[in-house]
């Protein structure tokens, strides 16, 4: 009893270490788009403590314009140390209303910067690697359009079966935008085949749709709280979001669809959920089958006001002190 007695205490005193573990995770997005990408990078940075971040992916239209502008925000705050990797670029344009792939006036925030690159290894060679470095401890986040996924598939069918978990901004099941009736959603009618193939792939899959994301908008007095902070992080969002401002109806406000499908990891509790059989029709739409056996987790309700909330005081309460982030073409 004597011998056991220390062993048990030395159990006690590792057993905390042993779930301190931060959760490994990829983050594939479409920077310089639409303005919920810089917020979701943002609060991704401020998430260290809970979050190893093996790598950034920048995924479909002008990749390498995205690239410079994840890499701007990186070395504002003092986190080089983080890799960033370009997937295909993929030109042309999908619909109607919303040019996908051509420039974005927040490309401009990046165009001359040249201080940290992104890596040379193509992005899904590195996700593929990684799935093969650590089978099943990767979260994977993807919150745009799939094309670099698609690709990853293509050349192995079944990787996506060595994560952990898929976590995408993806589709809309109930709703729509502005509160309409479903439609295709943007990420998954910009490339249907790759979405149809991310569907497909086997990984568990847990997707933020328009039914949680829509309606989870950053109001002015958050955006003037984020104005007052004045840490490199937050001048960045802030000069970003006056080029997005440029291209869009000025009466918009900002939405955060790809923040949630953060905080769907971050604070599962703020959402219900529901396993469900999604088909994706030729259109983009991501239909339910309510006979089909479930082959993806859909976000069916959030707790707005407190994702907003937290994810303010992730992004405001930051100590990241990083360097100067005024100047436009700083180099």
């Amino acid at each position: 009893m004597k011998r056991f007695f220390p062993v048990f205490l030395a159990f006690l005193w590792l057993f905390p270490l042993a779930y301190s573990q931060k959760q490994k995770v990829i983050f594939d997005c479409d920077l310089g788009g639409d303005i919920d990408d810089a917020f979701a990078l943002a609060l991704l940075l401020n998430c260290r403590d809970e979050f190893d971040i093996l790598g950034i992916t920048m995924d479909h239209g002008e990749t390498m314009g995205r690239a410079r502008i994840a890499c701007k925000m990186l070395y504002l705050t003092g986190l080089e140390e983080i890799p960033v990797y370009v997937g295909r670029p993929t030109p042309g344009i999908v619909g109607t209303d919303k040019e996908i792939a051509g420039p974005s006036n927040q490309y401009l925030w990046a165009q001359d910067f040249t201080a940290l690159r992104p890596r040379e290894k193509p992005a899904a060679d590195f996700i593929i690697e990684s799935l093969d470095k650590y089978p099943g401890e990767i979260i994977l986040f993807t919150v745009g359009p799939v094309p670099t996924i698609g690709d990853v598939l293509d050349r192995r069918p079944d990787i996506l079966k060595k994560t952990k978990r898929v976590v995408s901004m993806f589709g809309s099941f109930h709703v729509g935008y502005d509160g309409s009736a479903p439609c295709p959603e943007w990420n998954v009618r910009a490339d249907v085949v790759s979405a149809r193939k991310l569907l497909a792939s086997g990984a568990d899959l847990t997707f933020a749709g328009l039914d949680v994301t829509d309606h989870v908008i950053l109001e002015q007095p958050l955006r003037e709280w984020l104005l007052w902070r004045q840490s490199p992080l937050t001048i960045s969002l802030t000069q970003l979001l006056s080029f997005w401002y440029k291209q869009a109806d000025w009466a918009q406000r900002p939405k955060m669809f790809d923040a949630v499908a953060l905080g769907m990891v971050l604070w599962p509790e703020l959402f219900e959920t529901k396993k469900v059989h999604v088909t994706i029709n030729d259109q983009g739409m991501t239909l339910i089958d309510p006979d089909g056996k479930p082959n993806c987790t859909i976000g069916t309700s959030i707790k707005k006001d407190e994702f907003l909330e937290r994810m303010m005081k992730k992004i405001i309460w930051q100590t990241l002190e990083g360097k100067c982030a005024g100047g436009l073409h700083q180099k």
